[in-house]
C-alpha cells in the first residue's frame, strides 16, 4: 500500500519560520488543477498497479484556499487515476481563517462529502502575540473558531502547535495544550520553533533581533507536553505527534515505515523502495509556473532524483523507527528487511544510551524514553553511520 501527497502551494502570506515552497502572489487555481490532474494521470499510469493507495493527504501551502470545485477536482484525480479501493484515510490541511463563518463551514462540508476523514489545522498558537510574531494570517479568536468548526463538521481534527516562540510565557504553552484538548482535537502535533535557512526568522536571528529559546527550556516544554497530553488521554506515538486512541496519522506513519509515498504538485517529494537494497527519492520543481508548464506539455517536472543504497536505507530505518515512541524500532524487521543486527553492531552505544536513561532496550525493540525523545536526533545519530 502507498500514500499519495498533493502539494497545494497557495498561501495568503508567508510565515516567519516557513521554508516550504509556497506562493503568495499566483493564485490561478484553474491552471494548477489542470496540471495536477495531468500529473496524477501520468504517475497513476506508472504506479497504479504497484502502489494501491491507503492514504491521501492534501497539504501545502494552504489547501483551504482552494474552492470546493477545485478541491473536488484534486480528490477526483486520485480516484480516477489510482487504485483507491483500499483508501482508509483522507486528510486535508486548512488554516483557521478560512474556516470562519458560513463559507468555512460549507468548505468543510464539501471536504467531508469528498471523503475527507480528518482535517489538519495550522493553529500554531491560541495567543495573538505568538501569532503576530509568526506572521500567521489568523488571530486567536479565529484559531478557536476554526477548530470548533472543523470538529463540528469533520470530527477528526489534528491541531498543529509550536513551542519555543521567543518570550512566550510557560503558562501560555500550557494554555495552548489545554485549549486544543478542550476544543475536541483528536490529534495534536507539537513542534519546536526551528530556525531554517532562507527564512525571515533566520535573518532575524542573524541580525540579533531574535534570540531562540535555549535547549533546556525547549526540553522542559517538551517534557511538560508529554506529561500533560498523556494525562488527558493522548498517546505520544511519535516524537512530535500525540493522538487519542485510534486517531494516529496513518499517512505520516507511512513516511516513518518506508512505505511508498508519491507526491504531486510543485516541490512534492516521492519515495519508492525498489528492492531491499535500493530505493529512489525524487522531487518536483519548486516553482509553480515552470512545474505547470512542464506537466501541461507532457514533460516530467522532476527537478532531482537520487538512488538510495542499502546502507543509507538502513540508517533511515533506524532514524525513522526511533521516532515511533510506542512501536519503537523493530529489531527483527530491521535485520530482516535491512540486514542490520543493531544489538550486535551497536552493543556499546545501546548500553551507554540505556544507562543514561535515553533508551529502553528489549530483545526485539528499542524505544526512546521521554528524556530520549527530547533529544531524539542526537540519540539516533549515535546508532547510524
Amino acid at each position: 500500500m502507498a500514500g499519495l501527497y498533493v502539494h497545494v502551494p497557495f498561501c495568503s502570506q508567508r510565515c516567519v519560520y516557513c521554508d516550504f515552497y509556497v506562493t503568495t502572489t499566483n493564485r490561478d487555481e484553474g491552471s494548477f488543477v489542470r496540471a495536477l490532474v495531468a500529473e496524477a494521470e501520468r504517475l497513476g499510469a506508472e504506479y497504479r498497479d504497484r502502489a494501491p493507495l491507503a492514504t491521501l493527504y492534501v497539504g501545502g501551502g494552504t489547501p483551504s484556499l482552494l474552492s470546493p470545485d477545485a478541491l473536488a477536482a484534486v480528490v477526483g484525480a486520485a480516484h480516477d487515476h489510482w487504485d483507491t479501493s483500499g483508501l482508509a484515510e483522507v486528510t486535508v490541511e486548512a488554516n483557521p481563517e478560512d474556516l470562519a463563518g458560513p463559507e468555512g463551514a460549507a468548505w468543510l462540508r464539501a471536504a467531508r462529502d469528498l471523503g475527507a476523514t480528518r482535517v489538519s489545522l495550522g493553529v500554531q498558537s491560541f495567543f495573538d502575540d505568538d501569532l503576530a510574531f509568526m506572521t500567521r494570517a489568523h488571530d486567536a479568536a479565529q484559531a478557536e473558531a476554526g477548530v470548533r468548526a472543523a470538529v463540528r463538521e469533520i470530527g477528526d481534527v489534528s491541531v498543529d502547535l509550536i513551542f519555543g516562540v521567543p518570550d512566550q510565557p510557560f503558562e501560555h504553552w500550557g494554555a495552548n495544550l489545554q485549549k486544543a484538548v478542550r476544543l475536541g482535537a483528536s490529534h495534536v502535533s507539537c513542534y519546536s520553533l526551528t530556525v531554517e535557512d532562507k527564512t525571515p526568522l533566520r535573518r532575524m536571528v542573524d541580525l540579533g533581533r531574535v534570540v531562540p529559546e535555549g535547549d533546556e527550556e525547549l526540553r522542559r516544554r517538551f517534557l511538560f507536553t508529554h506529561d500533560y497530553l498523556g494525562e488527558h488521554g493522548f498517546e505520544h506515538y511519535e516524537v512530535s505527534s500525540f493522538a487519542r486512541p485510534g486517531h494516529r496519522s496513518r499517512h505520516n506513519e507511512g513516511y516513518w515505515t518506508h512505505q511508498t509515498m508519491i507526491g504531486l504538485g510543485p516541490s512534492a517529494h516521492s519515495f519508492w523502495r525498489e528492492t531491499r537494497s535500493r530505493g529512489w527519492r525524487w522531487a518536483d520543481l519548486a516553482h509553480l509556473g515552470r512545474w505547470q508548464g512542464l506537466v501541461l506539455a507532457g514533460e516530467s517536472p522532476v527537478e532531482w532524483r537520487e538512488q538510495i543504497d542499502a546502507d543509507a536505507l538502513a540508517d533511515e530505518a533506524v532514524l525513522l523507527g526511533l521516532r515511533r515512541l510506542v512501536d519503537g524500532l523493530d529489531l527483527d524487521r530491521l535485520e530482516r528487511d535491512y540486514g542490520v543486527d543493531l544489538l550486535r553492531d551497536r552493543r556499546a552505544e545501546l548500553a551507554a544510551l540505556e544507562g543514561a536513561g535515553l533508551l529502553a532496550v528489549t530483545p526485539d525493540r528499542v524505544r526512546l524514553t521521554a528524556e530520549g525523545a527530547a533529544v531524539a536526533d542526537a540519540v539516533a545519530l549515535k546508532l547510524v553511520g
